[in-house]
């Protein structure tokens, strides 16, 4: 009996062995794998460009006395074309005729400081579209009988900025008058002020701006010239000259050249 029980046993062992041995192997789950992650794409770096302006000219550009920073019409507006344009802006204060050359050698990446568009400037670097109509007024004491149009600054002396289109009238124009020229138009007006010149040929709103500073100055005759302003763009930057021309587009539909005239040249003007 007891070796009967042994053989059973065996024959069940064997019989398990079989069956086990007969069933398909299990398949592994496989590990599955992570998925990838795109690169981050670098983010395209913001437009920053160079903006040189000669803060000695109000109401477009000057500095504040009392925040030391620049301000005016010029500021303002070119602010608002680099946020409608999505740029950034660096301002430079620098003198007028370091400006031009500055310009011409290709030193700043555009330049605001109420420029009036010349075929001689536009041979030199590039012209953002206009924004300004202006034109040139004959500054003068107020005591003064002489002088009432440009015909009578013959054997006078006439003060002007180095480089401007008042000094270039004076040179092309009048050829009996004395030009003299100054780094900074504030220091034409001290001199006139002060009996030094006869007269100061300057943009017109600069001269009206003047005009209110200064009780001792009025303007005498009419504009005598008829310019345009525009933003300057060193040659070769095409990028600079159509950002710049997209956010002044911008400005000019939304009415900004209208808000800035009343808050800088008809508050100034009084």
């Amino acid at each position: 009996m007891k070796g009967k029980l042994w053989t059973i046993l065996a024959i069940f062992v064997v019989a398990s062995m079989l069956l086990m041995a007969c069933q398909p192997a299990a398949t592994p789950t496989p590990t599955p794998r992570p998925t990838p992650v795109p690169p981050t794409a670098t983010p395209k770096p913001k437009l920053k460009i160079t903006v040189a302006t000669d803060a000695t000219w109000p109401p477009f550009e000057y500095v504040d006395e009392t925040t030391k920073e620049l301000v005016g019409f010029d500021i303002d507006l070119m602010n608002a074309i680099a946020a409608a344009a999505g740029f950034e802006v660096e301002y430079l204060n620098v003198a007028w005729d370091p400006l031009l050359a500055g310009m011409a050698t290709g030193e700043y990446d555009a330049a605001i400081s109420a420029m009036t568009i010349t075929e001689e400037r536009a041979k030199q670097w590039d012209f953002s579209d206009p924004y300004w109509s202006a034109g040139q007024l004959i500054a003068v004491r107020i005591d003064e009988t002489e002088i009432t149009g440009p015909e009578d600054l013959a054997g006078k002396v006439a003060g002007a900025q180095i480089g401007t289109t008042g000094a270039i009238y004076i040179e092309e124009n009048l050829p009996d008058t004395t030009l003299k020229t100054y780094d900074e138009i504030s220091q034409a007006f001290l001199d006139l002020i002060n009996g030094q010149i006869d007269a100061v040929v300057a943009d017109d709103p600069l001269v009206e701006a003047m005009v209110k500073k200064y009780a001792e100055v009025i303007w005498v005759g009419g504009v005598l010239t008829a310019e345009e302003y525009g933003i300057a763009v060193r040659q070769g930057a095409p990028e600079i000259l159509e950002a710049i021309n997209r956010g002044l587009q911008i400005v000019k539909d939304q009415g900004l050249i209208d808000d800035l005239k009343e808050k800088w040249l008809e508050e100034e003007s009084g």
